[in-house]
């Protein structure tokens, strides 16, 4: 894989360059190429009207190979959402409702609310530095029948082990694994086959930087065997009506329409992400992140917790209330107020120069800004 030239890949980003983007956990941003694209789109379809419609039914069909290629999933196992959210929901009233749930405290509601709202025998696990011990203990302690997490949490980039995940389906073969990969895929090179999950979903307006109205669910060969969902429609049958009773699973959550602009960009996006290389977007990214935390923490910012774990995600949660936000804001930083601090992330579009430029802000801070008291 060639060597990627992130500063000229930044010039394609015109808010990164207006101000100290740290808010792709919020939304990623859209890049002037993507926009191209979409104008042709959508010119394309006032000249051409149906013929352009029904010419981009191959395209959305060819979203899944780009997917697959990327996330290393077979494109016959994933379905096109327009969220993450539809999707586990969609989902959801297929798993039978006697199944025992293993969640995460304080996951992202899109996770946890589901289960919840359903009835299912919920238990949860707390979600700390230690998270994978206290996954273990749980699932040795009690009978669990689905384990339900995001890949990286929402709120302080707190992200799950893989080899911990490859370790659960050694030990736990009938346990089925539910993953939310919204604040992961993108960020991280990954390849859900050899990952031991058996269901990712995600949303693809964040990391992937595809824009709202679109998302994916990819599925193992198990998962077929254990979630039965009652969606249906035309759509989940491509239009041929002999097939209603020969649904695959993937397409019960594909029952209606997929609009050509929302998939057309994700995987106008996509194919930019594989083009640079998911292994080099990761590398480049964990230089920043490294980076970002040595600062923080040194500030007294963020635990020191957070560097001593063996991975994480892309985003990082400092301690601080309304009046440092307010402070940032103020000085061009974009981010978000999430689980009690300031949330903090960092993309493909950032650079070591903006952790610089971050650090000295902060030290400028009135220091009843950054002090520790509350």
């Amino acid at each position: 894989m060639s060597t990627i030239n992130f500063e000229v890949l930044r010039k394609s980003f015109p808010v990164a360059g207006q101000t100290l983007y740290a808010n792709t956990a919020a939304i990623g941003l859209m890049s002037e190429e993507l926009l191209e694209w979409r104008q042709e789109h959508d010119l394309d379809f006032l000249i051409g009207g149906s013929d352009m419609k029904m010419e981009s039914f191959q395209m959305i069909s060819g979203v899944r190979d780009t997917l697959g290629k990327f996330l290393g999933c077979h494109r016959q196992r994933i379905a096109l959402l327009p969220n993450f959210s539809l999707g586990l929901n969609l989902l959801l009233e297929g798993l039978p409702r006697e199944s025992r749930v293993l969640l995460l405290k304080t996951d992202y509601p899109s996770v946890n609310w589901p289960f919840e709202s359903r009835g299912f025998p919920i238990s949860y696990a707390p979600l700390d530095f230690d998270l994978e011990e206290q996954i273990d203990k749980k699932l040795k302690e009690e009978g669990v029948d689905v384990l339900a997490f995001s890949l990286v949490q929402w709120e302080n980039g707190l992200r799950i082990d893989p080899e911990f995940i490859r370790y659960l389906r050694d030990q736990y073969p009938d346990l089925l694994l539910i993953a939310d990969g919204t604040q992961f895929c993108g960020a991280h090179e990954f390849n859900f086959d050899t990952s031991g999950l058996d269901v990712l979903g995600g949303s693809g307006y964040k990391w992937l930087l595809a824009g709202t109205g679109n998302g994916y669910m990819l599925f193992s060969e198990k998962a077929s065997g254990r979630l039965f969902p009652k969606s249906t429609g035309f759509n989940a049958v491509n239009g041929n009506l002999e097939e209603k009773g020969q649904i695959r699973l993937p397409k019960h959550l594909e029952p209606g329409h997929l609009d050509s602009l929302c998939f057309g960009s994700l995987g106008f996006s996509v194919n930019r992400l594989t083009d640079w290389g998911a292994g080099n977007i990761e590398r480049y990214n964990s230089r920043i992140i490294e980076k970002a935390m040595e600062s923080l923490i040194s500030l007294g910012l963020l635990r020191e917790e957070v560097g001593s774990r063996k991975v994480h995600g892309n985003i990082l949660n400092i301690r601080g209330d309304d009046r440092l936000f307010e402070y940032l804001v103020r000085n061009e930083v974009c981010c978000s107020q999430r689980g009690g601090g300031i949330r903090l992330s960092f993309h493909l579009y950032n650079n070591e120069s903006e952790i610089d430029r971050l650090t000295e802000i902060l030290k400028s801070a009135d220091p009843s800004l950054t002090s520790p008291e509350k």
